[in-house]
């Protein structure tokens, strides 16, 4: 009898979310960008088949094939070639720990030994992520929602018989963050009554979650944010925009330099002056002003949704809890328009570290970047100490300049920058390709500008499913943004040895003896590990948008059979609009990081919001929503100057 085929894990981060895939297969494995060209049998072997699906890997791109006790990759004359560990290779014998380069994958390969093996692509292990206390599952109230809320219809007879209040509304924004604000401030635009609103959350002010992530990641009011000069969130018509605005207020305290520096920063930006980005507390200023003007604190209720279901007459019944420490509170609100913008329902955290966490309860030593860890640094600059960071995105980034800061204090401060793997070149499409320096992919945005509403937007929008999955890979959405202070400090820890970038897997996180931790990294060679001691680490991978990470998406898609685009994200149209919950008249429309892989790529931007809503609202204008009228020129000019007057619409 022979022997079973040697499996391998492949793991990689997703070019388009960041998310870590890991899926384990059987040899020979087949690698390409379509199933149809891959073959189904290779020496009498069925062949395992990974899509991998980018403009940039071809049809069939790779194999991967046992040759005696050896793990061997053959080229298939690719059109970009097969890189091992940087090395372009026709054939190559592989090793453990090894990474292949196939357009814009990079995978790290693992033998499974002995029948053991990692996790399934699907199965995400139920510690990697942090829920936020808007999308974590009931805690209290087990009869709420009533068993009336487990069918896909309810009658608005049935909802009185609860006994429990209930109130409808033509509109409801259902979140109440910076896409419900959004939505909600073009519906006033557009005429509709603030009694016709109502948008509900878990905080009054429209910008504290996202204010709360920026302090947590070391983004305090003067610093700037990721963000374009015209993206305003209280503002639609993008001007004055954010530059003019800092420029005008530092003309009129006689700063003529910098104003100069702003102005100069938006005409000559990119190529000749670094891309001017506003600061968030000048931001979270401009919109305090706009919810006053626009009456958001008349719209806004307390409360966490718990359940949406679709009513007899063509509405939409939501059933939430205004619940407190002090009291139990239901009750359901019924409406014939809604608005999803719930943002990201968890924090990701890889699963080494949070392993770590649930073994030592030790949730001082190692943290996530979005969580409060003022601590870290207040050790730091009285002790000194090393500092490890994993990812390195825009928030790792960040993490570095606070360490560079807090060396300022005390220089015997140390940081160890552990990536997966190298990053020899950036993503590249057609004749663009970006830059890479010490191994951060540079980009001023996390998308290309052209994204925003150019021509890389068109394309996304006239694109079927499966090509906008191949182009968000190939256009990548994980990058640092291209700041020459970030570069800089990190040539200077390179430089005078303070600053050391790591590679490695991680096989294990643990206390060390003495004090903080040690990182087992194992060895590419698979003889043994290398062991990382710091007193901290910093998780810096990002937020979790997953649809099943939110427990009332994840009602909603499984209730309704709600298709998800080929990302794992609701499927919407053109409009953003949810077409398989549609009731009636009743409509159900989506923004945010839960649709990202339909026709817009910078969804969880500002301006990506402002589009968002600015196409649902169009949408129910043209389908003669109440009280909501087109934002015509005339209408635009005359709301722009109610805006500049600070007048109500």
């Amino acid at each position: 009898m022979s022997d079973p085929p040697l499996r391998l894990q492949l793991s990689w981060e997703d070019p388009a979310t960041g998310e870590l895939r890991t899926p384990v297969l059987s040899l020979p494995i087949a690698l390409g960008r379509d199933f149809a060209h891959m073959p189904a049998q290779f020496d009498g072997q069925r062949v395992s088949r990974m899509v991998l699906d980018s403009g940039q890997v071809s049809r069939f791109h790779a194999l991967l094939r046992q040759a005696g006790d050896d793990v061997v990759v053959d080229d298939q004359r690719s059109s970009n070639g097969t890189f091992v560990n940087g090395d372009r290779q026709a054939s190559a014998v592989l090793s453990e720990g090894d990474r292949l380069l196939i357009g814009p994958y990079t995978l790290t390969l693992t033998w499974s030994i002995d029948g053991q093996t990692g996790p399934s692509e699907s199965e995400t292990p139920t510690d990697s992520t942090i829920l936020f206390p808007e999308a974590s599952a009931p805690t209290s109230g087990a009869s709420f929602p009533p068993p009336l809320f487990q069918q896909p219809h309810v009658s608005l007879r049935d909802l009185m018989d609860t006994g429990l209040p209930i109130r409808e509304f033509d509109y409801v924004a259902l979140g109440a963050g910076l896409g419900s604000f959004v939505w909600v401030d073009l519906l006033r635009l557009g005429g509709v009554p603030a009694q016709q609103i109502l948008a509900i959350g878990m905080e009054p002010v429209p910008y504290a979650r996202y204010q709360r992530l920026c302090l947590n990641s070391q983004i305090p009011p003067h610093e700037r944010l990721r963000s374009n000069s015209d993206s305003c969130p209280d503002n639609i018509w993008g001007w004055p925009s954010y530059a003019l605005r800092e420029a005008w207020d530092d003309l009129s305290r006689g700063k003529l330099a910098p104003a100069l520096r702003y102005l100069w920063q938006v005409f000559a930006e990119p190529t000749l002056a670094e891309t001017y980005t506003p600061r968030s507390g000048r931001v979270f200023a401009s919109i305090d002003r706009e919810a006053a003007r626009i009456g958001w604190n008349h719209c806004f209720d307390y409360g966490r949704i718990r359940s949406i279901r679709q009513t007899t007459d063509g509405r939409y019944a939501i059933a939430y809890s205004r619940s407190t420490a002090d009291r139990r509170d239901h009750a359901f609100v019924v409406a014939r328009y809604l608005h999803l913008a719930t943002g990201y329902p968890a924090i990701q955290f890889l699963p080494d570290l949070q392993a770590y966490r649930a073994a030592t309860h030790d949730f001082k030593t190692v943290v996530n970047a979005y969580e409060d860890h003022d601590h870290v640094y207040q050790h730091l600059e009285t002790f000194g100490g090393t500092v490890m960071i994993r990812g390195r995105g825009i928030v790792a980034s960040r993490v570095v300049q606070r360490i560079y800061e807090a060396r300022q204090t005390n220089p015997q401060i140390y940081l160890l920058h552990l990536m997966r793997s190298p990053k020899p070149s950036g993503h590249r499409f057609r004749a663009a390709q970006r830059q890479v320096k010490n191994h951060y992919e540079l980009q001023p945005f996390n998308w290309p500008k052209a994204c925003w509403g150019g021509d890389l937007r068109v394309m996304l929008e006239q694109a079927s499913p499966s090509e906008r999955q191949r182009l968000l890979a190939d256009w990548g959405g994980t990058t640092t943004a291209d700041r020459r202070d970030w570069q800089q400090i990190v040539q200077e820890g390179l430089r005078q040895g303070w600053y050391k970038i790591e590679f490695g897997e991680v096989e294990r996180v643990e206390p060390s003896t003495g004090q903080g931790t040690l990182t087992h990294i194992r060895d590419r060679d698979f003889k043994g590990t290398r062991q990382l001691q710091a007193d901290f680490i910093i998780d810096a991978t990002g937020l979790d948008a997953q649809v099943s990470a939110n427990p009332l998406l994840d009602d909603l898609v499984t209730c309704y059979g709600l298709p998800l685009n080929p990302l794992g994200r609701l499927a919407v149209s053109k409009d953003f609009e949810l077409p398989d919950l549609r009731s009636g008249q009743g409509r159900v429309y989506a923004a945010g990081a839960m649709t990202l892989g339909g026709p817009y790529a910078a969804v969880d931007s500002f301006l990506g919001l402002q589009y968002a809503a600015l196409r649902s609202v169009d949408s129910l204008a043209a389908a003669k929503a109440p009280g909501l009228h087109r934002l015509s020129g005339v209408r635009s000019l005359l709301q722009w100057m109610k805006w500049v007057m600070n007048i109500a619409p």
